[in-house]
């Protein structure tokens, strides 16, 4: 498995990861359970998914960038 397709599936199990965390919150919204922790803990994978989401939104861009460099490169 190459590095692409670990982060992308690091950033599958963080989606999951990030909705039970949303429920789990909005759980605790309905129970009138008032918490940092219960806040937080959805920030935590929401920060990771904003991450490897702007990694993979960059490589076609940069796939672009490495193959022009080395094109002109080899002239």
């Amino acid at each position: 498995m190459n590095r692409n397709e670990w982060i992308r599936q690091i950033h599958r199990w963080l989606s999951i990861a990030f909705t039970l965390a949303v429920i789990a919150n909005v759980v605790a919204m309905l129970a009138q359970v008032e918490s940092v922790l219960v806040g937080v803990l959805a920030l935590v994978p929401l920060i990771l998914l904003m991450l490897t989401g702007l990694y993979m939104f960059a490589l076609p861009y940069a796939a672009k960038w490495r193959g022009r460099r080395e094109a002109s490169w080899q002239e």
